[in-house]
């Protein structure tokens, strides 16, 4: 397998020199920051739609975009510098190198979250009814984000030969990311590993995650319910999925994958507080 080369054999499907980037005039670009940033702008664009069809005014979101996108990827870069601090503290130059990825997204989630309220107090506007609107786009944004991971040879899973099955050269993957069963199931003189392809459950998952955002949009009872809603669908998937993953994060001196204790916080704040409005809301009409 040549180091280039990216296969799901059970499927059929052999791909060939993969490239991670490509040169404009000498100048080289990473695909996995022109596939963020894709995902970035569909979001926005996502985003600036909702707004006109429930009657709000789209500049709101431009506006509030360009807060959003700066603090997310300072956020997802922290994020995973601190939960991922060993591989740094003795070249401390190398979190600034992003072009090799590294950027983990419940860092960009918690700082477009914040940069929210704030701007929305700022502003004075209703940072529930903006959260509701922009939900769609933020989920479509990670959907698109994760193929950045795929063209980055990242974000994979355990050892795995089932239908979905897929296969990376060892060559091209970070030697950390590559567990002792993964090591142990290499064949004999083979040059590649066999392996879940999360970044596709998860690019699939929150696609998922954005129909349903879209379909409950006119039952929600309240402002904030499909954030909610985003918090809750994304916490399950994101719970399960972290479990296979071999480039887990995990709270600093203890083997507890902080991932998922956060998409457990907030899949059960999610539902307790979805229950809690409603059964204030019908107190409230009763």
């Amino acid at each position: 397998m040549n180091a280039g080369d990216i296969a799901f054999p059970n499927l059929g499907i052999y791909l060939k020199d993969v490239p991670k980037s490509f040169s404009v005039f000498g100048f080289e670009i990473a695909f996995y920051g022109l596939i963020i940033g894709i995902g970035v702008l569909a979001g926005i664009l996502m985003a600036v739609r909702m707004a006109k069809v429930t009657g709000q005014n789209p500049e709101d979101y431009w506006d509030f975009a360009i807060y959003a996108v700066f603090f997310s990827i300072v956020g997802a870069r922290i994020y995973y510098v601190i939960f991922a601090w060993d591989f740094y503290k003795n070249d401390l130059l190398s979190i600034f190198k992003v072009r090799n990825g590294g950027m983990a997204i419940y860092g960009a989630v918690i700082a477009a979250f914040l940069t929210l309220f704030v701007y929305c107090k700022l502003k004075k506007k209703n940072p529930l009814l903006m959260g509701d609107t922009a939900m769609p786009g933020l989920i479509l944004g990670q959907a698109i984000g994760r193929w950045g991971n795929f063209m980055n040879r990242e974000v994979f899973g355990e050892y795995y030969d089932g239908l979905f099955s897929m296969q990376l050269p060892v060559a091209a993957v970070r030697s950390r990311d590559i567990s002792d069963n993964i090591a142990s199931h290499i064949p004999e003189g083979a040059n590649y590993i066999n392996v879940h392809p999360t970044f596709l459950y998860e690019s699939v998952w929150n696609l998922l995650i954005m129909v349903l955002i879209l379909a409950f949009r006119k039952h929600r009872k309240f402002d904030g319910e499909l954030c909610l809603l985003y918090l809750g669908g994304y916490g399950v998937g994101r719970f399960i999925i972290e479990g296979i993953r071999t480039d887990t994060l995990f709270i600093p001196g203890t083997e507890i994958p902080v991932s998922q204790v956060l998409a457990l916080l907030m899949a059960v704040f999610a539902l307790g507080a979805d229950i809690a409005v409603r059964i204030k809301i019908k107190k409230r009409k009763g």
